[in-house]
């Protein structure tokens, strides 16, 4: 189960306090084609809201949040030569990095889907 950000992370649980952390499609479509992204170092130790990896289009720059607190166990390293797998696949291949979960309490301040998609259909003005 996916839970996101106001900011357009998305995180799924994948058990033992481990999460998988990416960007949402909505994100990726506003963005357009990804040609860099920025991912953190393996070990770094984020707080809920940090900057956590960077994403640029032919469009601009954006941040990627840490949708919660904890350490960065792993990254992955295919979008150092294939950005565009973010596009292709934003919550499978696409995934930018693995963490720790400091607090587990934080996950209660991330939206449930029906939620986020409220959210991007209010921005979008539908």
């Amino acid at each position: 189960m996916l839970k996101y950000t106001k900011d357009h992370e998305w995180l799924r649980l994948d058990g033992d306090g481990v999460a998988t952390v990416g960007i949402t499609s909505y994100a990726q479509e506003h963005l357009g084609d990804l040609v860099f992204v920025e991912l953190p170092s393996t070990g770094t130790k984020l707080s809920k809201g940090a900057i956590a990896a960077t994403v640029e289009s032919v469009k601009a720059a954006s941040e990627v949040y840490a949708p919660v607190g904890g350490e960065v166990l792993s990254v992955n390293d295919k979008l150092t030569t294939e950005p565009g797998l973010v596009n292709a696949e934003p919550t499978g291949d696409g995934w930018l990095f693995k963490m720790k979960i400091a607090d587990g309490a934080e996950l209660d301040t991330l939206l449930d889907e029906q939620t986020y998609k409220s959210l991007t259909t209010a921005h979008d003005g539908h």
